[in-house]
């Protein structure tokens, strides 16, 4: 009988660290660089480290202002979320968000964007 609770107990503790370790992976963290801070919060990042969906982002696209090619770039869906405090040149983490983007007031200046557009939640790692 206590051979039998014993081994019982062992199933259930190991089907309940597997739900854990499974979980932990439907969480796609990424790793980001900034590489354009412009105007009215036209940002374009690029994709440093992780494995997404190359349908999601550019896997090349020039910056027509700065003559400039980037592999893996993307634009931000929701630059009203976006940290104030990342700047050109910053690596972050983050995951793709599928709440609704906050609305706030963006000026209509022009500068060039990856047609592509994620939008994204920074997280800390």
């Amino acid at each position: 009988m206590k051979l039998f609770l014993l081994a019982s107990g062992l199933v259930v503790l190991s089907a309940s660290a597997n739900k854990c370790g499974s979980k932990k992976s439907e969480s796609n963290t990424y790793k980001a660089k900034l590489e354009t801070k412009a105007l009215c919060m036209n940002y374009t990042l690029t994709l440093v480290e992780g494995n997404i969906d190359t349908a999601l982002i550019n896997s090349s696209w020039t910056d027509e202002s700065k003559g400039k090619t980037f592999a893996n770039a993307f634009g931000l869906a929701n630059p009203c979320d976006f940290p104030s405090t990342i700047n050109e040149g910053d690596e972050f983490f983050f995951t793709i968000d599928t709440a609704k983007n906050k609305d706030c007031a963006v000026c209509m200046a022009y500068y060039p964007t990856p047609p592509r557009k994620l939008t994204i939640k920074v997280v800390p790692k």
